[in-house]
């Protein structure tokens, strides 16, 4: 993204009174939008476009949210904040599962929305700017057979390549980089997300259970990345 450019958000909605207001506050914000109802189209506009950031509801014609997701975050490393229009967590966790960096549910609070794209927008600038400098330090931590590498974004385990999505792997060198100290739920959220913890959000959790049977935990009884109850998370120096 250019210094000099406004952020450009394409928001993949077909409700068109919610995908206008959307587009009216952000570009009241600051922001350059572009608007796709059609979920059909989503992707290949997607790749055509390049925009900083995509606003994805989860449920539209063509082919849902959810799929969309599946298929930029496998090609490219937009940030891409889900809107669900149910209560309960499922396509908050499936979401999260398919590489969504964040989420947020139906009635749209505006305030809260520009909150969290601009949260998204940070930390994806910040990590361009680690990427893109030449005296960004290379720094490397290895846990026996675990080895991560935060230059390359990138992590093994027994040699192996480890897949992990961009939140998961900022998320693990969060609690590998602290190994030895619990991190509160608190800690962990303004760190990653840049806002303040809500006590309810439970991306966090889903994104620690995926991570420990990727860095060969158990999921039931882990003894690398601990849960410390009432608390946070501990991830262990040596087990």
């Amino acid at each position: 993204m250019d210094a000099h450019q406004s952020p450009r958000i394409l928001i993949v909605e077909d409700d068109a009174r919610l995908a206008t207001l959307t587009r009216e506050y952000l570009e009241g914000n600051g922001f350059q939008i572009t608007v796709e109802g059609d979920g059909a189209r989503a992707v290949e506009r997607i790749f055509r476009e390049k925009p900083d950031l995509i606003i994805l509801d989860v449920m539209l014609p063509g082919e849902d949210g959810l799929s969309i997701c599946r298929k930029v975050k496998m090609e490219k490393d937009i940030p891409i904040l889900m809107l669900t229009a149910r209560t309960d967590d499922m396509d908050q966790v499936v979401g999260l599962e398919m590489g969504a960096d964040d989420y947020i549910a139906k009635p749209v609070r505006p305030r809260v929305l520009l909150a969290r794209v601009r949260a998204l927008l940070r930390r994806s600038e910040a990590q361009a700017s680690a990427a893109d400098s030449m005296d960004a330090q290379i720094t490397r931590l290895a846990f026996g057979d675990l080895i991560i590498d935060s230059s390359m974004r990138e992590a093994w385990l027994s040699n192996e390549p480890i897949e992990l999505t961009s939140a998961e792997f900022d998320l693990l060198w969060l609690l590998a980089s602290n190994a030895g100290r619990v991190l509160t739920r608190e800690e962990i959220f303004t760190a990653l997300r840049g806002i303040e913890y809500d006590g309810q959000d439970r991306s966090i959790d889903v994104r620690v259970s995926r991570i420990r049977p990727k860095v060969g935990d158990d999921p039931m009884h882990p003894r690398r990345i601990k849960t410390v109850r009432s608390k946070g998370y501990l991830f262990v120096k040596e087990i």
